[in-house]
Parts: C-alpha cells; structure tokens; sequence
C-alpha cells in the first residue's frame, strides 16, 4: 500500500517556505534594479500567479474548473479605471473596491454555477466572461466602450522610484500573501471541507458539511484574487479596452494552474513563470512564437499531465524510501468507545413516511423506531424499499408524507447536512470517504461537526487534540493501519472501519448503516458484527440495512421487514424468522413446498419433475470472482444440460447477479473455468459470446428506451449476423406470438412500457438471435404480483418449448416451480442443489434467505456472547461441504 502525505503535512515545509520567500526576495530586488522591460515581464507573471492562485482554489481543492475568470479580472481593472479616472478616488482604496465587487460577482455567480456539474458548469463560466467583455464594449458611458479608458493613476511607494516598480513591488507582495493564504487554507478546515465535497459531495453533507456553501466561498475567494490582479493590471498598462480581456486569457489562467501542478502550493507560481516567459523567450521566432508556445504547452501538459510540481513531488516520494513498517503497538484488541449519558439518547422514529417516484409509491405510510441503545434492521426482499427509507431517515429525500422524530422532538426534512448536525449520521453501501485525504483527516474533519471556523484557521483541524482523537476513533473502530495513509489507497476492510469510524466522529445519537458487509470475508463480518454490538452497547441507535441474513439474525436486536414499501413485520429475529408472511416475502406467494407440489388454494396437480437427459451445455468449475476486495464468489460449481431450466437463488448480496455477468462475459472471472458447449469461455469478450449462443437479458429489463419496441427486437437479432428480411419478420411474428401485448406496442418507444411490458421485452430482444441457452436475471423484479403470474407463465411456455435456461429470480416459490433442478447460494458459496421439487422442502434455502440459528428456534441473542456473529467456524465448515457437494448433486 502507497501512503500518501497527510494533508496537513502536504502545504510545504520548511525549506519549501523558505525557497519561495527567497525567490520572491529576488524578483523585488530585479525589479528594483532593472528595466522598465524587465520591470513589466516581472509584474505580468506575479499577477498571472496571483489569477493562477486563485483559480487553484477551485481546480486544486474544490475540483471545479472556470473559464471566465477572465471576468473578474476585468472587473477589478475596470474598477480602478473608472473609480480613480471618472470618480476621482485614490488607487488604494479604487482596488480595495474592485476586489470587492470581483468577489460579490464570484458569490453571485457561484449560487446558479454550482448547481451544475462538469460542461454545464464550464459553459456558464465561458457565458460570463463573454458577458463581461461585451458589456464592457455597449456599455460606452462607464466604459468608453471600445476606446477603452486611459489616464489611469498609478499607486506610489515611498523611496520607490516610478509607478512600474511600485505596482511590480505591490504584485510580489500580494503574491506572496495570496501564497500564504492558499497554504493556510489548504491546510485548515475550509481546504478539508474543499477536498471532501470534491471527493464525495453526499458524504460531505452527511457530516454536516453544506456542500453549497464551501464552493461559493471557494469562488468568491477565488474571484477576489483575480479581481486584486486586474486591479493592478488596470494601472501598469496605463488603460482598459475590452480586447484585453478576451476568452484567451481565461485559457491562460487555467494553463497556469493544469502545468503548474493543481492542488499544489507551488504549482500556480511555476505555472505562471511557465505561462508568462515563455512568449518572451520565444520571441525571436517571430510569427512561429504562437505556434511553438502552443506545441510546448501540449508536450508539457501530455508528459506532466498533474503539472510539474506534481512530477516532482512524485518523484520525491519515490525517493524516500520507507525503512519499514512501525512496529505493532501494545493496543489491546478492543478500546472502548465512549459512552452516551442517558440523557442524550435518543431514538429515532419515523411516523407514516410515504414517497412517490413518477407515480410509483416505493415507500407507503411506514412507521417503526429506531430504539436507542439498540440494532435496528431493515430487511426486505429486492425493490421493497430500503434504501428509498434510508434516505429519508437521513435527511436525503424529502417524504411526500409523514416524517420523522429524534428523541421527542419532530425533524424536519431539510436536507442530509440539516440531519447530520442534529444527530444523524450514515454510511454508504460503496464507501464515500474522500480519497484525497488520509484516513485521520477523513476522521478529524468529522469532528468538526459542519462547524469549519474562521477561513484561514487551522486550530479545528490540525490541534494535536483533534489529531489524538481522530486517531483514537480509528482504533476503536477497530483500524490498524497507518492513520496518514491515503484513503483512496485503502484496502476494502479498511475503508469499511474508517467510514463508520468518521460517522461516529460527528457524535451522532443515530447511526445508519447501508450494507456495511458487502464484500467482507467472513472474519470481517465478524468483527464488523462485534463493533455494531459496541456501537449500540454505547447508547447509540443503529439502524442497519444488510442483505447478510445471518450476521443480521445474530447482531439484531429488533428487525423491521419492508415489502412493496409497506412494513411486514416488526419483531426479535426469531419472531421475524418464523413469521409465515415474511416467509412468503422472501420466498414466493406461497410456501416453497406447496408451489412446487402444487397443493396452493388453485388446486392443480403438482407438475412432474423431467428427467433431462440432454448433454452438459454449460459448466462451470471453481469459479472465483469479485470485483477488486474480498472475492463474491468463492469456488462455484454447476451444470446446466440442454434443454432444461436451472434456478440459481439465494438472498440479495449471495452473488447471484456476479454469476450471471461472469457467464455473459460482462465480468472476467478472477480463476476457474466456465465452458459453454465444450468452449473455454476465459478471454472471450461479451459479444463474441452472446454471438455463441449464450445471451443475457440483464437484471433491470435495460431496454434502449428511446427506440421503438420493434428496433429493440431488431438490434437484439444482431448476434446472429446479416438476416433476410423474411428471417428477420419471421422472427418479429414468433416475438410477438410468444408476448402478445408487444405486437399492439410495436411502434411505441420502449421507455414509455410499463415495467411489465419491459421485462416481455428485454426476454423477447434476448430469444432473437434464437439464443442456445438464455440467461434471466431477475425477471420478476419490480413487478406487481398479477404481472408476475403472466410472465412466469411465458416462461412456463419456454420450459415447455425445451429452450435452457438459468433463472435468478427473488421469487423462489415460482422459481422452483418451474425449475427441473436449482442451486442455492449463500455468500458466493453453492451451500446446497438437487432437484428442484427436493430442494423447495430444503432447510438450507429458508437458511440462506432468513439466517440460520443454529437449529434450535432461538434467536441466538441470549447465548451469553452478543458479538458471536454468524457462528464462527461451524457455518463455514458447512458451506465448505456443501460446495464441495455440488458436482455430485449436479450428477443426481
């Protein structure tokens, strides 16, 4: 693992400081002694240096970019212009003023800016600086228009001899400021908050950090700067005309920053030496200047793409080399956390909380409490709402109706920064920490709780009492690693525990989690499991969202079930487990053993099993996959013969969706081997495999919504090469047989189907290229239940027709029903298969759903060892066996 400078160590030394006090030291005394020539290129470059700081705020910190900052410059220089020549004041106090308004105009501009993101927000910054310069040129009377203004009074310094030196002398002491603020600002909390809402605006706001507000200062400050420059600029020129001002200057200031190093302290100095005596240089080239002064620009910024402090800095830490790591500490295993006094905890409630998303009620009239002191989780099947109340529990979606209590006291939706002042703090399913910082910066910026001081403070942030504390969070979290190490370069666990570790800083009464298990082994499930039991053993309300069944089911202390966004069941884990309703939730309308055998209120005789003889068509051996942490699937083995239809179930997060894109050629395996039709799937890409045969009609329908239901069917015949068009109609008129309802949609765009209607045509698109085996994952997601019934009995028809198929579908009942055999995962592990009729009345599928408990109808809560989670060893030995099981079941 790299590690990266903590960002209070990253803001110069001081040998750094004192090679620029020097550098500086000399441009004054060459400017003293001198030309007036040498006097004017002096001048020009500190001032495209103090543009170029400026505009590093925003590109180096907050990671906006602006190319009208050529605006605020004019703005400055048209100040002092205007104000010393037509007003009659001083220069001093005309600058004064220019800054000003330059900085009201840069807060102004910020509010509508910064609402956007990426071109729309450079856009609106080019529209501005092409406001200005063309209002300078109609507005005549204040600007004389074209002409310009002239006459301009130039500033004195005593013993200082002609106004070039003195306004060079005041450029190289703003500079020298301006570089001097940057580094305070960089180093305290404003420069953290910067970096974090660059980094991750939602985590930002979710540690009371108003995203909104840091960038408006930023550009404020930012424009301020170049509006002190233009002011200076108005004088040593000795007149103003709108040409001076043009959209090419605004390129310039951002060269300054892009060659210079963004982020960096020295990089708008370097950038602006760069930027401003190169010309000079290149002057004897006479009308090759431009053209070479371009080609160099491109050869430095496509060699030295992060400037070249940048290079520099990175080839100064590759020369460091670290003589090894720190030596372990005598930590103990578990430092405790601190304790909440009764009087500050608070539970959290949420009160008939309902939200709509374009007529589809996600969340409806749902109540339930978040007890103080305990773990609360929210558990549902896949679209019943979770993550939408989630949200809503934090601050981040507004609720259509009802709302939500901390303690006793209602909270309104103001927003997630509003929430997370007031005691709320979350963690996000990908983790959100700002990988520009180091783990203890992410830490101690949180402790802050959204309160960043005075612009140029540090105390906040960097105090050694902050730092103790930051740091002390991270072990208690149970963080071993180097607390300045880069977030960004953390391993996965670790940024697991860092997340929780900067939620808790804000010292929040309620802590959300959204799947913190996803992609843990099972010993970091573990101690994650033990630390939510701490957590809560402090006072501290956990509410926890996990598709991990059993670490749930040990660490719960009550647990909410959601369907359809309405609340199922509330009760102990026990209770819930037991629960017929969730049971039907998670596994189908019916029990599993009654779908399958037929004995539902309908009445129909059970279906026989088929006793598919056909040869192997797909296999798959071995197979580990993931996606850069902890792998999802470990060693998965199955078979698939042709002509039959194969279930893969299992709960939500068990691997189910990595499988299939594995398969399809959509997600590389990281070792094992997947054959389709005795060919080596390794290597070959997506394309070449649906051309194989093998096709995949992917969880989420994915319909290409802009075209028509009849080209959807057409670009999903494209595996199949060049058709006729008579094979091609020959193919629509099957499409439109087998789903009806898609003949009276043909020419109608695809985004404006019902959900239904979609997932007909996502399966139909996939039969197209009359595919020898389909892939279906999750057909049945997001469906009404009547929509269910008739796009299962589509598939039915597709069993019937002998066409192979792997089904992943929530709806095991169904699933199972209309499956010769089926596999059940659980943590990307095959834990049992068989036909499809023995494995519905199969303990491990309600276990791989619900949680196990170890056999005994107990919730195992009362053992005497609340942070047990998910029985240690024997759960694994089970999975192990079960995998290793797998081909022999296949054979059955």
């Amino acid at each position: 693992m790299s590690a990266r400078p903590s960002l209070v160590a990253n803001t110069g030394t001081p040998l750094q400081i004192s090679a620029f006090a020097l550098a500086l030291l000399g441009a004054a005394a060459a400017a003293l002694l001198l030309n007036g020539y040498f006097v004017f290129v002096i001048a020009g470059v500190a001032m495209l240096a103090i543009c170029g700081v400026g505009l590093n705020l925003l590109i180096g910190l907050t990671g906006q970019i602006s190319f009208g900052h050529v605006g605020f410059y004019a703005i400055g220089a048209y100040s002092v212009a205007i104000l010393t020549g037509q007003a009659g004041w001083s220069f001093w106090p005309a600058w004064l003023a220019g800054t000003a308004i330059a900085a009201l105009a840069g807060a102004l501009l910020a509010l509508p800016a910064l609402r956007v993101k990426g071109p729309g927000l450079a856009m609106i910054t080019i529209a501005f600086g092409f406001i200005v310069e063309h209002g300078a040129v109609e507005w005549r009377a204040l600007t004389g228009g074209q002409n310009g203004l002239m006459g301009i009074a130039q500033p004195t310094l005593p013993g200082v001899d002609g106004g070039e030196r003195a306004l060079t002398l005041i450029a190289l002491a703003v500079l020298a400021v301006s570089l001097a603020a940057y580094a305070r600002i960089a180093r305290g909390s404003w420069g953290a908050a910067m970096r974090a809402v660059r980094d991750s605006e939602t985590a930002a706001a979710s540690i009371g950090i108003e995203p909104l507000l840091v960038r408006t200062m930023a550009f404020a400050v930012s424009a301020a700067l170049a509006g002190l420059a233009g002011g200076l600029f108005a004088p040593m020129q000795g007149m103003v005309t709108p040409g001076m001002f043009s959209f090419l200057q605004s390129i310039l200031f951002v060269l300054v920053v892009m060659i210079g190093g963004a982020g960096t302290v020295a990089g708008p100095v370097i950038g602006a030496v760069v930027v401003g005596m190169l010309p000079e240089l290149l002057s004897s080239l006479e009308n090759l200047r431009l053209l070479c002064f371009g080609m160099l620009l491109l050869v430095v910024l496509w060699v030295a793409p992060q400037g070249i402090v940048g290079v520099a800095a990175g080839l100064l830490r590759g020369l460091r080399r670290q003589r090894g790591a720190a030596a372990p500490g005598d930590e103990p295993a578990e430092i405790a956390l601190p304790m909440r006094e009764a009087a500050t905890r608070r539970a959290l409630v949420a009160d008939g909380l309902s939200m709509v998303f374009g007529g589809v009620r996600a969340v409806d009239g749902l109540s339930f409490t978040v007890a103080a002191g305990t773990v609360t989780s929210l558990i549902g099947p896949n679209g019943a709402g979770k993550s939408t109340v989630l949200n809503m529990l934090s601050g981040y979606y507004r609720p259509h109706a009802g709302g939500r209590r901390l303690g006793d006291a209602a909270l309104p939706a103001r927003g997630a920064c509003h929430s997370a002042r007031h005691g709320i703090a979350r963690t996000y399913q990908t983790s959100q920490l700002f990988g520009g910082m180091s783990a203890a910066d992410n830490v101690a910026l949180a402790l802050g709780g959204g309160r960043l001081g005075p612009l140029l403070g540090t105390a906040g942030f960097t105090a050694a009492a902050v730092r103790e504390r930051a740091r002390a969070l991270l072990r208690a979290c149970g963080y071993r690693g180097d607390p300045d190490a880069s977030a960004a370069d953390l391993a996965h666990v670790d940024r697991r525990l860092v997340e929780i570790a900067r939620a808790l800083a804000t010292q929040p009464a309620v802590l959300l989690l959204d799947e913190p298990a996803a992609g843990l082994s099972r010993e970091d499930k573990a101690s994650l499991g033990r630390l939510l039991r701490r957590i809560a053993d402090s006072g501290i309300a956990v509410g926890l969202v996990e598709h991990d069944m059993s670490l749930v089911m040990e660490v719960s202390d009550r647990i909410v079930v959601i369907d359809a966004g309405q609340r199922l069941a509330v009760g102990t884990p026990a209770e819930v487990r037991a629960d017929p309703a969730v049971r039907r939730a998670y596994l189908g309308d019916a029990s599993v053993g009654d779908a399958v055998a037929g004995e539902a209120d309908a009445g129909a005789p059970p279906r026989q099993y088929r006793d598919v003889a056909g040869a192997e068509l797909l296999g798959v051996n071995a197979l580990r996959a993931g996606y850069g942490a902890a792998p999802v699937l470990h060693d998965v083995a199955l078979q698939v013969r042709e002509g039959e239809m194969v279930a893969l179930l299992g709960a939500n997060g068990a691997g189910k969706s990595t499988l299939m894109r594995a398969l399809s050629g959509l997600h590389r395996p990281v070792q094992g081997g997947i054959a389709f039709d005795g060919v080596d799937l390794g290597g070959i890409d997506a394309a070449r495999i649906a051309a194989m045969g093998l096709v995949l009609v992917p969880e989420g329908r994915q319909v290409f919504a802009e075209l028509s239901v009849l080209d959807n069917l057409k670009l999903g015949a494209f595996p199949s090469g060049r058709l006729r068009r008579g094979e091609m109609q020959r193919r629509i008129e099957t499409m439109f047989a087998r789903f009806p309802r898609l003949r009276e949609r043909q020419h109608q765009r695809a985004g404006l189907l019902s959900g239904g209607e979609q997932q007909m045509l996502a399966i139909a698109r996939g039969l197209m290229s009359q595919p020898r085996m389909l892939l279906l994952d999750e057909p049945s997601l997001g469906l009404a239940p009547k929509v269910i019934d008739e796009l299962f009995a589509s598939l039915d028809r597709l069993r019937e027709a002998s066409i192979t198929i792997l089904l992943v579908d929530q709806m095991a009942a169904l699933a199972l029903a209309l499956a010769d055999r089926a596999y059940v995962l659980e943590e990307g592990r095959v834990v049992a298969s068989g036909r499809a009729d023995v494995l519905a009345r199969d303990a491990a599928l309600v276990q791989a759903y619900l949680g196990g408990d170890g056999g005994d109808g107990g919730d195992g809560r009362n053992d005497g060892d609340r942070g047990d989670v998910a029985n240690g060893g024997d759960d694994a030995s089970r999975a192990t066996g079960m995998a290793h099981a797998a081909p022999q079941a296949v054979q059955a």
